[in-house]
């Protein structure tokens, strides 16, 4: 059994909580905003399921970078987003995550939350450097990203 930890980022975005759940709630609308695209310009990528919604999943496949994973949406209110993240490669693990839209007079606060465990290779990497560091600063620029196309939308 491994050590939990939580990973969690915030951003103001001026656009409505609707359409930062459409930007978040369908993996083909990822590719505008994660922070993982362009890690890979060969990335395999497969989509099942739903479009949209609990159910929907999206499997990748790529370089060194990338790695191999899936994540399925298994959880949908107004003012979140659950998923199921699964890494294979380059390390394995189980996490889930969360997207949180609480709507505020000029737009939306989104808050962006994983957690997990520590275990194997990734416990004893996160002895020398801290997940929250490696991870906390793709969040942050997956929330800039999801910023900028949300407020371009709105």
């Amino acid at each position: 059994m491994g050590r939990p930890f939580t990973i969690t980022r915030s951003a103001s975005i001026a656009a409505d909580p609707q359409v930062i759940h459409g930007l978040v709630d369908d993996f083909h609308e990822w590719a505008k905003w994660s922070p993982w695209e362009g890690l890979d310009p060969d990335l395999q990528r497969s989509y099942s399921g739903p479009d949209h919604g609990v159910g929907a999943r999206y499997a990748w496949k790529g370089n060194k970078k990338a790695g191999e994973g899936s994540m399925e949406i298994t959880g949908l209110t107004p003012d979140a987003v659950d998923i199921d993240l699964r890494f294979l490669q380059p390390w394995q693990a189980s996490n889930t995550v969360r997207l949180q839209l609480s709507p505020t007079s000029t737009g939306t606060d989104v808050t962006w939350t994983m957690h997990g465990e520590h275990v194997g290779f990734m416990g004893l990497m996160s002895r020398v450097m801290p997940l929250d560091r490696m991870l906390g600063k793709d969040f942050e620029k997956g929330l800039a990203r999801l910023k900028a196309v949300a407020e371009q939308a709105a």
